[in-house]
């Protein structure tokens, strides 16, 4: 493993010289545009597993992306590597068809500190509540970025996401009403405390999550990639394209119902992702909007 290769995957080709801010967010951009957040392993037949080697390989040598527990571990060794003062958070991921917190842990988090302040990095969301830049870690504090208005939240020693987002155009009236589109908002993303985890902290989430049916990362079939301006976003068969503020204080938001035999060329096109094996896609209702 070596940072040149991750920084050709990735594309980025600034200054290492400086531990700043400003690198950080070139980097964590360049990661979240170019490595896809997605779960399509569990649906082609392989096995979804955290050593960081497997991680490394699948991401940087084979050109897939990951989920959050794959991300978010490459990007803490990658800023590790860099000599960021980085730790590992645990977040309980909000579901907005219980409208409660998950149970269980499992979202990983980057904390990073920078002279004193420390950020949040979390390059492992995808779609609509994927940060793009690092977010201070201070609570009740407005943080503006491309994707919206994102804010943390503190409330004896439980740190609380939100997001609040733009209003929608959608052109293509058969999906107005679609159950992958967001209806509030003021979103709840998720909660965390700031106890440092490690990566054996998730092993029995990165197990439970792509083998129980209660799972929703085994009811859809998702792949997400930011973009410059916005994300495109393939959950099973439909294939969305968000550009932020194309309009003032507007999203648009474009759908596509792919045939099947046009989701392997949406994934190379869009995506840059070609699987070793046949994928099976699925997009059970409900459970997850973008």
């Amino acid at each position: 493993m070596n940072l040149e290769e991750y920084f050709a995957r990735t594309g980025y080709k600034g200054s290492l010289e400086k531990q700043d801010l400003e690198t950080l967010t070139d980097i964590f951009q360049h990661h979240i545009r170019a490595v896809p957040f997605e779960n399509l392993s569990i649906h082609c037949g392989e096995k979804i597993t955290l050593e960081l080697e497997h991680v490394y390989n699948k991401i940087v040598r084979r050109n897939r992306g990951g989920w959050c527990m794959e991300n978010n571990q490459l990007l803490g060794w990658v800023l590790k590597r860099l000599g960021y003062d980085t730790s590992f958070l645990g977040a309980y991921v909000f579901n907005p068809h219980q409208n409660a917190y998950a149970t269980i842990m499992t979202h990983l988090l980057v904390k990073v500190v920078i002279d004193g302040k420390a950020y949040i990095v979390d390059g492992g969301f995808g779609v609509s509540y994927q940060m793009w830049q690092p977010m201070e870690l201070v609570s009740g504090k407005d943080q503006p970025q491309a994707p919206g208005i994102f804010r943390f939240t503190e409330k004896n020693a439980i740190w609380y996401l939100e997001k609040m987002r733009r209003k929608q155009y959608i052109p293509n009236q058969n999906f107005s009403n679609s159950d992958l589109l967001e209806k509030k908002e003021c979103r709840k993303v998720y909660m965390f405390s700031l106890e440092p985890r490690t990566v054996e902290d998730f092993r029995f989430q990165c197990t439970y999550l792509q083998t129980s049916p209660d799972s929703l990362f085994t009811k859809k079939s998702i792949c997400t990639l930011q973009t410059t301006d916005g994300f495109r976003a393939l959950i099973g068969w439909t294939l969305t394209e968000t550009t932020y503020n194309y309009k003032e204080n507007m999203d648009l938001v474009e759908f596509v119902t792919l045939e099947d035999e046009e989701v392997e060329k949406t994934l190379k096109e869009k995506f840059s992702i070609t699987l070793d094996r046949k994928l099976v896609p699925i997009n059970v209702k409900g459970f997850y909007t973008i």
